[in-house]
């Protein structure tokens, strides 16, 4: 009897742990106001990159070209002198999607009529074998994990929770 109990809790345990996936996240989350690009779509297209995660997270690892945006301290009058033309095909990553849908309506909001939230984020990005940089713009395996909590959807690299 104690085996079958041992055994039904590590089940419990492993479909509860299974069911914590990017898609489940990013659908408890997200409102789906920013419309998603996937990671295969990304690797085919030529848009500005926006980094939406912060500054230490940025410094460890982000995707190559990637401009450095913030969410924290995101200031879209600053944005705005380097991105005059609204219609610029613009796509907004974080971790996993949560933050740069939060900035990317904030695009919107302020007439960015091209604007696409980088489905399940770096961490996808990496998982898909996408390649990351440092702050020296050189190829690293680190990325920044944000915390223990959401560094269960990074599969591929070496997770980093401090700068």
């Amino acid at each position: 009897m104690r085996y079958l109990i041992i055994s039904l809790l590590l089940l419990l345990g492993f479909v509860v742990k299974s069911q914590n996936s990017i898609p489940e996240v990013l659908e408890k989350y997200n409102k789906k106001t920013v419309p998603y690009i996937n990671v295969g779509e990304l690797k085919s297209t030529n848009c500005l990159l926006l980094d939406t995660r912060e500054p230490k997270e940025y410094k460890i690892s982000h995707i190559p070209k990637a401009i450095a945006v913030g969410y924290n301290q995101f200031n879209l009058k600053n944005l705005a002198t380097k991105i005059k033309d609204k219609k610029t095909p613009i796509i907004v990553y974080c971790s996993i999607g949560v933050r740069s849908e939060q900035i990317g309506e904030k695009l919107k909001k302020a007439g960015y009529t091209n604007v696409y939230n980088l489905y399940g984020g770096i961490f996808e990005y990496k998982n898909k074998g996408g390649k990351v940089v440092n702050s020296n713009n050189i190829e690293t395996d680190s990325v920044h994990a944000f915390n223990k909590q959401w560094s269960v959807y990074l599969k591929k690299g070496i997770k980093v929770y401090e700068d």
